[in-house]
């Protein structure tokens, strides 16, 4: 009798070294569940897995949902399919597709799959309710990925670089968005923003050149500096009523952008916030304005005239030099 469902196996048992596991019950029946203790011993369970999926001929996926790793912390899954510098199979693990979902973890660690191009579509575990930081970071070959509703947070980098990821859905859990972290999704035209979100952070979309048309839901209050920068496609932007802070160089160079209104809620348009938005022909600026920095709307080519408040102030190359400014009584 196994007390509890947990007991340990003799060592050579299975062609694996004498570690923990458990029993599980699944549809398939009964099932056991290694518990490596070590990242050498996680690396050694999954090289057997690697050769088993070579014999069955299912290589590069490789199922790893016969592996538990609960007694593994962040330092020893981070990279883990990744840039994995001091393993002898880094080859190897830069090319497995593996299957996880069904990983018991509370979080995706930071560096998980850094600079693996070989992974298209991965689905996270439910039990997820975090990203790392840099978790997916240029995984060039990602075109789609599932973020379970559990996830309430996704850190800075987590998907940079991305240049496959064609669209993204932000789960309804999630409170902000990292700094960078779709910067370099060349690919992405689509995202969802939950109304959850309250913050955006520093060039979060930092050069998605084809994302198009983005809503910001009126939960988010602030717009971080170069959140969307280069964003060279994108031709619509709904800023909401609850935005008070809108970030310097927030859409620097978004050549596509045709109007944008400044919600009655924000006091200042930060330095080069909207400079090089040649298409930009219309912007309402309300009352609650009080201050424009320099070089605000500079370079925005197709902007002939603005109306603004006559207690607002205007910082040195505000606005292009035959662009007529119009004081309006508040």
């Amino acid at each position: 009798m196994i007390k509890d469902f947990q007991t340990y196996i003799n060592e050579g048992l299975f062609d694996r070294n004498q570690s923990e596991f458990s029993i599980r019950k699944t549809e398939k029946g009964i099932e056991q569940m290694y518990i490596p203790k070590t990242r050498d011993e996680l690396f050694n369970y999954i090289d057997i897995d690697i050769e088993q999926a070579k014999k069955d001929g299912t290589y590069p996926n490789v199922n790893l949902n016969n592996i538990d790793v609960s007694k593994l912390g962040n330092d020893e899954l981070k990279g883990l399919f990744g840039n994995i510098y001091n393993h002898k199979q880094i080859d190897i693990y830069k090319q497995i597709i593996p299957d996880i979902s069904n990983w018991d973890i509370k979080y995706i660690p930071s560096e998980f799959f850094y600079g693996n191009k070989q992974i298209k579509k991965f689905i996270i575990p439910n039990s997820v309710t975090s990203i790392g930081v840099w978790a997916f970071f240029c995984c060039s070959g990602l075109t789609s990925i599932e973020i379970p509703n559990n996830v309430t947070t996704i850190g800075d980098y987590a998907l940079s670089c991305c240049s496959g990821l064609t669209s993204v859905t932000i789960p309804n859990g999630v409170t902000s968005i990292g700094s960078w972290v779709f910067e370099g999704c060349s690919k992405l035209t689509s995202v969802t923003i939950p109304n959850s979100v309250t913050s955006i952070g520093d060039d979060a979309f930092y050069r998605c050149t084809s994302l198009t048309s983005v809503t910001i839901p009126n939960s988010v209050t602030s717009i971080g500096d170069e959140t969307f920068s280069y964003c060279s496609d994108l031709s619509s932007i709904e800023i909401p009523n609850s935005v008070t802070n809108i970030g310097e160089s927030a859409f620097w160079d978004c050549g596509s952008l045709t109007s944008v209104t400044i919600p009655n809620g924000v006091t200042s348009i930060g330095s080069s916030t909207f400079y090089g938005c040649s298409s930009l022909t219309s912007i309402t600026i309300p009352n609650s304005v009080t201050r424009i920095e320099s070089c605000a709307f500079s370079n925005c080519s197709n902007l002939t005239s603005v109306t603004i408040s006559k207690h607002c102030k205007i910082s040195a190359n505000s606005f292009p030099e035959d662009c007529k400014v119009i004081r309006r009584d508040d």
